[in-house]
């Protein structure tokens, strides 16, 4: 690997114009081809094989008229303080705007009327009225928007209280400034790392290509595959923080080797060659991670996880191809100021002043059980809150307190009852419509009678009478533990009455998808950390040719995860600090989290292993002790691993300012995730449990050893090689040539 590494790094940098005329080629097509893209990513979620989506594609074959694909709105109308919104002003008032919703978009298909449909509150203070459009949320445009905002504005100036919710509204501006702001900070720890505005920029123009080719791609594919309007953000986010964190590396190694006296272009096929080496696996274990979503069988997971993975693959391929190619166009400047040093140093240099590093190291080494148990105890701590993890899909009552939709929640809420936002629909059908009219209506009798039911509506029938819909509005609010079981009673009771008569009974609704994907993901959980732990450490046995050092790397990720689960539960569902993040309001973890988090943190987490410990193992195979090596690599690699860290936390963090609750979380979640496992676990715990296995570390079993292919990712054939160190050929035509012993 280091070898061929080598060869693609002295031949980008020889050919650096042909390289930055390539990936400008390839950044062009798939801009062209996103471009052109006709499709937008939607935000449905489906959940295969689980009873409330066999539910909802019932109601989607027997009513298709009532299931219509088209965006929709629910207008919430108060009269004013002391009035019913019955009486001749307020009533004036909400039929102006309605005619006002029917004309605010030529796609607006139909306006029910509150008062014919009798959705007035009890008080008959509120009333709600329905808004369907022709076409899909995604399909709606600034100025269907701008209509329904118009039209609302104007029923408040009527002197009503009015607000909205549902895919028909405008979703709320992205926060843009989150790359911003990552990428900002990014640079400021960059410009502190490197003392250099050209090697801290070339990192960051590192990531807008990879960024730039992955987001176009995914836009470009969006309509093919019903893509999911989040999987740009994560594979946003993901892209920045690797694309950055592979430069990075590559860069510094550069640096280190040009110190070292070697000239540009040796210095940077050997940077390639090695450091390189490490980005290829590391970007290997963060692929595996994410391609492992896909056993949780969830559509949007797994379209996630492969945008994502795509995104660190063209990370990777940037990294290893265009880094080389750009240092050959400042090869002085990149360098900066470095002290001469041996190729291949190994003994921690004798200095007047230690750096902080090299003094964390030695104390390390000093108390390595004393800090082991510390760290993992502080850990173990901070995990003590997952125990207490909800599950749940966001919903308006997670937005913010400012925003229409969440007002319009509240005021149903009030008004109608916690359980009116969290409804629950129950199908009943049978081949003999006479069996499914009986069931049913023997059902709506059941189900009125069960604990925590505030009303059940009578069935609908469709026209070939062999399935109805009886709608259920619990007395407690979608999140709460009494519609949960409420659930479970109907599912219950529906077992019961197939058993009896034959007909199928299902629960379907946001409440019952809530129910089914936390199962489904608690199901996935054993399966998918099997498979995605299992893979990572056969490769970084291949990568350490070691059995210790990767069991304790799946072992300290598990400790970080599940520390950051625990702290995600603090803030997110108790409201720990929750202003800090400006979060204004607190609830179950948004379902997905957990699942994804895992994946991607065991992903960067393995990043920062291989980073570290390579340089560890590199020192090792070169002849130090066990103790020297772990002091070496640590010196060599603590400054950029922890200026790596930083990076992705600043990006992550970034998105902690968004609007978006699954965003806000995952942001914070993968922030404080990489703070642990960066910092506690790679830089406290890795060393002091290699400084207590000694050289037993670094051995593996013979059986093993003879049926591993030797990667070489430290570079071993390119020491053997020992070339010149000033060559003079960077703009030679031909590449150089190794013998078969090599």
């Amino acid at each position: 690997m280091a070898t061929f590494l080598h060869r693609i790094g002295r031949l980008a940098f020889r050919r650096r114009w042909l390289v930055v005329l390539l990936w400008a080629v390839v950044l062009g097509a798939v801009g062209g081809a996103a471009a052109g893209s006709t499709g937008s990513a939607g935000s449905s979620i489906t959940l295969p094989g689980t009873e409330a989506q066999r539910a909802f594609d019932l109601l989607g074959e027997k009513f298709p008229a009532a299931n219509a694909d088209g965006a929709g709105a629910n207008v919430v109308l108060r009269a004013p303080d002391g009035q019913k919104i019955s009486g001749a002003d307020p009533r004036a008032a909400v039929e102006a705007t309605l005619k006002d919703l029917k004309d605010s978009s030529p796609r607006v298909g139909q306006v029910s009327d509150p008062f014919a449909a009798k959705t007035v509150s009890a008080d008959g203070t509120t009333a709600y009225a329905q808004v369907t459009y022709t076409v899909k949320g995604t399909d709606l445009t600034d100025a269907d928007h701008t209509g329904i905002d118009d039209a609302l504005a104007d029923g408040r100036d009527r002197g009503l209280t009015i607000e909205a919710s549902g895919d028909a509204l405008a979703a709320p501006e992205g926060s843009a400034s989150a790359e911003a702001i990552g990428f900002a900070l990014a640079a400021v720890i960059l410009v502190m790392t490197f003392g250099s505005l050209i090697a801290a920029g070339l990192p960051l123009l590192i990531a807008v290509v990879g960024v730039g080719v992955s987001i176009a791609a995914i836009k470009a594919l969006s309509a093919t595959f019903d893509l999911n309007s989040n999987t740009s953000a994560l594979a946003t986010m993901l892209g920045i923080a690797v694309g950055i964190d592979y430069a990075l590396f590559i860069v510094s190694r550069y640096r280190s080797e040009r110190a070292a006296g070697y000239d540009a272009g040796e210095a940077a096929a050997r940077a390639n060659g090695t450091a390189g080496s490490a980005v290829v696996f590391a970007g290997l274990t963060v692929v595996i991670a994410l391609a492992g979503l896909a056993v949780v069988n969830l559509p949007i997971l797994t379209a996630m996880g492969l945008a994502a993975g795509g995104a660190v693959v063209i990370a990777v391929l940037v990294a290893v191809t265009l880094v080389p190619a750009l240092l050959a166009f400042a090869p002085e400047r990149v360098r900066g100021k470095a002290r001469k040093q041996t190729a291949r140093e190994t003994p921690v240099a004798k200095s007047a002043k230690a750096t902080p590093g090299q003094r964390w190291i030695a104390y390390v080494l000093r108390k390595p059980v004393k800090i082991l148990m510390l760290a993992v105890v502080a850990l173990g701590a901070l995990a003590l809150p997952a125990t207490q993890l909800q599950l749940g899909l966001p919903d308006d009552g997670s937005k913010a307190t400012s925003s229409t939709q969440r007002k319009a929640y509240d005021m149903l809420a009030e008004s109608f009852g916690p359980g009116f936002n969290g409804p629950l629909t129950v199908t009943v059908d049978d081949e003999a419509p006479g069996t499914a009219r009986s069931t049913a209506a023997d059902m709506g009798k059941a189900i009125a009678d069960l604990p925590d039911v505030a009303t059940v509506a009578p069935a609908v029938f469709n026209q070939a009478g062999d399935t109805a819909i009886i709608n259920v509005i619990p007395e407690s609010g979608p999140s709460s533990d009494s519609t949960k079981d409420l659930v479970a009673d109907i599912r219950s009771l529906a077992a019961d009455t197939e058993s009896a008569s034959g007909a199928r009974a299902m629960v379907t609704g946001t409440t019952a998808l809530n129910i089914d994907i936390s199962d489904k993901f608690s199901a996935a959980i054993t399966p998918y950390l099997a498979l995605v732990v299992g893979l990572a450490v056969l490769v970084l046995i291949l990568v350490f040719r070691s059995v210790l050092v990767p069991l304790k790397a799946a072992l300290g990720f598990l400790l970080s995860v599940l520390a950051a689960l625990g702290a995600l539960v603090a803030v997110f569902q108790w409201g720990w600090l929750k202003d800090l993040v400006g979060l204004d309001q607190t609830g179950p973890i948004m379902s997905l989290m957990p699942i994804l988090m895992v994946g991607i943190v065991f992903g960067l987490a393995m990043d920062y292993q291989v980073f570290l410990v390579t340089r560890m193992r590199e020192a090792y195979v070169n002849g130090a002790d066990a103790r020297t090596a772990i002091e070496s690599g640590f010196r060599h690699s603590a400054k950029v691993v922890t200026a790596a860290a930083l990076i992705m936390i600043a990006v992550f963090a970034g998105f902690v300012g968004s609007q978006d609750a699954m965003l806000k979380s995952m942001g914070f979640g993968l922030a404080i995730a990489v703070f642990f496992d960066a910092f506690i676990v790679r830089m406290t715990v890795v060393p002091a449990a290699l400084a207590l296995l000694g050289k037993r570390a670094w051995s593996l079993p013979g059986w093993i050893d003879r049926i591993l292919p030797n990667v070489d990712i430290e570079g071993e054939k390119l020491t053997q090689r020992a070339p010149d160190k000033q060559h003079k050929d960077e703009d030679e035509d031909k590449l150089p040539q190794y013998s078969s012993s090599h």
